[in-house]
């Protein structure tokens, strides 16, 4: 095997285990801090509960006023996150931005960006793939998976995640949530 494969490999383990290490930290002001430095930006008035899992965060860019619970999953191996003002995430919801291509016969791995628009919503265990851009104010409801761009204020929900509702308020809400030792 490639001994720079290697070395970056070990770089890379390190890295993940001390970011898992800092995101499972009771204390939020070191998860805060840590995010800070390390991500590709955080906002002002974020907050990221504990057991939020992070894969290279330098490639993860959080806005002002957002909410990630619990086990969420920021993926920013392949491409950018980029996740807008007052955006909440709920416990375990995934989002991807790799994945491997079902059609190649080698198993190819395929990356794209991910854009979550301001003021958008997503449930309990929602899973959003790569590529996908969910617009301004809208909701993915609990369970679904975006496989594909969601317009701004439209609720979406199933598997594949379809429409199944609008939103129609003017989102002018500033989120913030940070509670003690969660």
């Amino acid at each position: 095997m490639n001994i720079r494969y290697e070395i970056w490999s070990m770089k890379e383990g390190v890295r993940q285990l001390i970011t898992e290490m800092v995101m499972w930290s009771h204390f939020h002001c070191v998860r805060i801090l840590f995010l800070r430095l390390f991500s590709g930006r955080f906002g002002s008035n974020s907050s990221v509960l504990r057991h939020v899992e992070l894969w290279n965060p330098n490639n993860i860019f959080i806005g002002n006023h957002v909410v990630i619970n619990q086990r969420a999953f920021l993926d920013g191996r392949g491409a950018s996150l980029t996740i807008g003002d007052n955006v909440d995430i709920a416990q375990e919801a995934m989002i991807w931005t790799l994945e491997h291509d079902v059609t190649s016969p080698t198993h190819q791995t395929m990356t794209a960006p991910v854009v979550i628009e301001d003021h958008v919503w997503i449930g309990c265990r929602a899973q959003i793939l790569p590529g996908v851009t969910i617009g301004r104010g809208a909701v993915i409801a609990a369970g679904a998976v975006v496989t594909k761009d969601v317009p701004p204020s439209e609720i979406w929900g199933g598997v594949p995640a379809k429409r199944i509702g609008k939103r129609d308020n003017p989102l002018t809400y500033n989120q913030y949530y940070r509670p003690w030792l969660r």
